[in-house]
């Protein structure tokens, strides 16, 4: 994976959304994981939209019952999908 953002603050909304974009249409290979108060982005239905262009997108379940809202649509995973997915990138974001 090229670049993976880890989001754990709903206050990067709008540069996650501008920096996803930017990572589709360089067709790049990306990837993120939402926790903290980040879980609760996945209520943005843009960014749902936006993260149909990356590779792999998780939510900490953990973070989701705190600040999500029912049926989370992006796939829950825990700390052990993020620590993969820092293992497998070439470039770490946090947001």
């Amino acid at each position: 994976m090229d670049v993976m953002i880890l989001v754990s603050s709903a206050e990067s909304r709008d540069v996650f959304k501008g920096l996803a974009a930017a990572l589709n249409r360089a067709e790049a290979k990306w990837g993120c994981f939402f926790t903290n108060d980040g879980a609760g982005l996945a209520t943005d239905t843009d960014i749902v939209e936006i993260l149909s262009g990356s590779n792999w997108a998780n939510v900490c379940e953990l973070s989701w019952e705190r600040f999500g809202s029912g049926a989370c649509p992006i796939e829950l995973g825990s700390q052990t999908q993020n620590s993969m997915m820092m293992g497998d990138a070439v470039r770490v974001v946090s947001l």
